[in-house]
């Protein structure tokens, strides 16, 4: 029987499209997303997936993340895959799925965790850029590295360029090291 898995997404969700449309060893129970009009809600929604939304505007963060929890658990999800979700999980939310958390990273972890990853690469001069799956931990961009990809970078990428090869580079790898890390 298959694991299920919940996508926790904050846009338009090109990689929770690719975890949806490579499903093998998973089924997608849930897709949830912290803004109520994403173009990736309404992409799930039009495949008869389950779909939760959850403005957390005037919301505290504990009520917020007590109704995602609740909605994923109601879906009986075991694993949650992070996918574009961009806002920064409480610890106590991190421990009560501990090691049942993934998240793809647009850059070769350890190296540049956070945000303007493809700048910041561009502007230490790297010769490859990349991507990373890792295990999400209450250490920001910190957990163990499941899976990388690496892109080159070419004369004249500019961050934008950079990040539209790394976002395909993306849709390959994050479902195969979903793939893997809900069988083991």
């Amino acid at each position: 029987m298959n694991r299920k898995v919940g996508i926790l997404l904050s846009g338009r969700g090109s990689n929770m499209m690719a975890l949806v449309e490579h499903a093998r060893s998973y089924d997608v129970a849930l897709v949830a997303s912290d803004k109520p009009d994403a173009a990736g809600i309404a992409w799930a929604r039009d495949r008869g997936l389950a779909t939760f939304t959850q403005s957390p505007k005037g919301i505290p963060k504990a009520d917020y993340e007590a109704a995602i929890d609740a909605a994923l658990r109601a879906a009986g999800v075991e694993v949650i895959a992070l996918a574009g979700y961009m806002r920064l999980l409480s610890d106590d939310f991190v421990a009560r799925w501990r090691g049942r958390i993934i998240n793809i990273h647009p850059s070769l972890l350890p190296k540049y965790k956070g945000l303007d990853t493809h700048a910041r690469a561009i502007a230490a001069g790297d010769a490859v850029a990349g991507c990373s799956v890792h295990v999400v931990t209450e250490e920001l961009d910190g957990g163990e590295v499941l899976g990388q990809a690496e892109v080159p970078i070419l004369p004249g990428d500019t961050a934008d360029t950079l990040a539209a090869r790394v976002l395909a580079a993306e849709h390959g790898l994050y479902p195969s090291v979903l793939a893997d890390f809900v069988t083991r």
